[in-house]
């Protein structure tokens, strides 16, 4: 600070213009409620997850080191190993494709309770407003799949008031009157109706522009939504 009270006018002015941008930058780079924010297991992480991907690689043969839940250099050398051997791109992390090789999987299907049929409607009713009949059921379709995917939490509930997942709970539309419509596309998708075939993320290609979302390979258009994996 005393550099800069020697300063002239001029370059003062020039000094604060350019940290005021630098904070501007650094603000505007943080997620909002309209992005979807998924991280894989990598380096640095920890949790169930990791626990699941240790102890399968260590069943393997891979991963010589105490189960511990925490990804270090030994789980990342030990899936780098397998994603070779299993012909996968050597990323060293745990994503999709070497989630799904594996063979991991966290959560389960709920049963259609009333709570659970209740609670799901909404968030469709929320989602796929205006949408067809099967593109409601995709949309629960969707939150089943990420109930049973281990980078997503494993209920209900946590997948579907996890932060920055759905717009819905950001703009107010969650509070809405549920349509009727959307109780039997939940029922339907809690009895296992996937018209994705087994897709994890959606989006709007209209209202969006998530460049993560807009990233991941399209399987299904179903109405407005683009359905992903």
């Amino acid at each position: 600070m005393e550099y800069i009270r020697q300063l002239n006018p001029f370059y003062k002015m020039m000094s604060v213009t350019i940290i005021m941008f630098l904070i501007f930058g650094i603000i505007s780079s943080i997620p909002t409620g309209n992005d979807v924010i998924i991280a894989y297991s990598q380096k640095g992480s920890q949790g169930s997850e990791v626990e699941a991907v240790q102890q399968t690689l260590k069943d393997r043969g891979l991963f010589k080191a105490e189960v511990t839940g925490y990804f270090g250099e030994k789980t990342e050398e030990a899936i780098l190993r397998f994603q070779k051997q299993q012909g996968l791109a050597q990323t060293g992390v745990a994503d999709q494709a070497t989630l799904k090789r594996l063979g991991i999987t966290i959560g389960s299907i709920p049963p259609a309770t009333e709570a659970n049929v209740n609670l799901l409607a909404r968030i469709i009713s929320a989602e796929g407003r205006g949408e067809p009949y099967i593109g409601q059921v995709a949309i629960g379709a969707v939150i089943m799949n990420r109930i049973e995917h281990p980078s997503f939490p494993d209920t209900l509930a946590g997948i579907i008031y996890e932060n920055g997942a759905f717009t819905a709970l950001v703009d107010g539309q969650f509070n809405e009157p549920i349509a009727d419509s959307a109780y039997d596309a939940a029922r339907d998708a809690l009895s296992g109706w996937d018209p994705t075939g087994g897709c994890i993320y959606y989006y709007n290609p209209k209202k969006t522009s998530n460049q993560f979302m807009m990233s991941r390979p399209v399987q299904k258009v179903i109405g407005d939504h683009y359905f992903c994996t």
